[in-house]
């Protein structure tokens, strides 16, 4: 994968809106989990795109430094030829002092060349170290989001725990209501009241059993009076 395509994935990442992704998830905590997946390893590979980038563009700066330092060592070698030429001439010398001027042409084109190459270099030096930075930039917001990704899901699971146990504590609740035992109680008062009416009902039905029984006997009194009564006026 291009360094480039790394950059805008990381870039793109980077400004992600979590909020807004954790919002529209159906399982948060398992978008968190993936999020924090697809992170980890965008990070890693970006890092591995940074360090071959950095690598890169030293080893470029290196040869623009050399192609620098070459296209002066050559303007120095062209100044000393073109020199020693003028002084040959002065003396006479002619032959000598075109052969040297030569020479300075010589070392000019190298110049020139150095010179050239390194001006070349600087717009793709000026991109990689443009590309490190802003890959250095996204590395730093992925990084930190990351953070904020891992401390999202602990508070997440720190929820979901909470609210698995208060849905245990809640469901207990009901349960012991289901079970209450002022109702429990109330149906065994029921029970008491009904087993005392029983009582009640067995002792009024057993006084007025007991009642008539009383009144036979008094029928059979009063009867018994009365033929006595019939007796003593006949023996009258």
């Amino acid at each position: 994968m291009s360094k480039q395509t790394v950059l805008g994935r990381v870039t793109q990442l980077a400004k992600a809106n979590i909020h807004a992704l954790l919002d529209q998830a159906e399982d948060p905590q398992k978008m968190l989990d993936q999020l924090i997946r697809d992170y980890s390893s965008n990070i890693a590979e970006a890092e591995e795109a940074v360090a071959a980038t950095i690598g890169n563009l030293r080893l470029m700066e290196q040869d623009h430094q050399e192609d620098l330092d070459a296209a002066k060592e050559w303007g120095g070698k062209a100044l000393a030829a073109s020199r020693k030429a003028d002084e040959l001439r002065a003396g006479g010398r002619a032959e000598e002092a075109d052969r040297f001027d030569n020479l300075a042409k010589v070392a000019l084109g190298r110049q020139l060349r150095a010179e050239r190459e390194a001006r070349t270099a600087e717009p793709t030096i000026a991109a990689q170290t443009d590309v490190v930075a802003k890959l250095r930039t996204g590395l730093d917001q992925m990084r930190t989001k990351l953070g904020e990704l891992q401390a999202k899901r602990d508070e997440l699971v720190a929820r979901a725990t909470s609210a698995q146990a208060r849905n245990r504590m809640m469901d207990a609740v009901d349960s012991i209501d289901l079970l209450d035992p002022t109702s429990e109680l109330s149906r065994f008062e029921d029970k008491v009241r009904r087993e005392e009416a029983r009582a009640l009902g067995k002792q009024e039905l057993a006084a007025s059993s007991l009642d008539a029984q009383f009144e036979q006997l008094d029928a059979l009194g009063d009867s018994d009076e009365i033929e006595a009564r019939l007796a003593a006026l006949k023996g009258a």
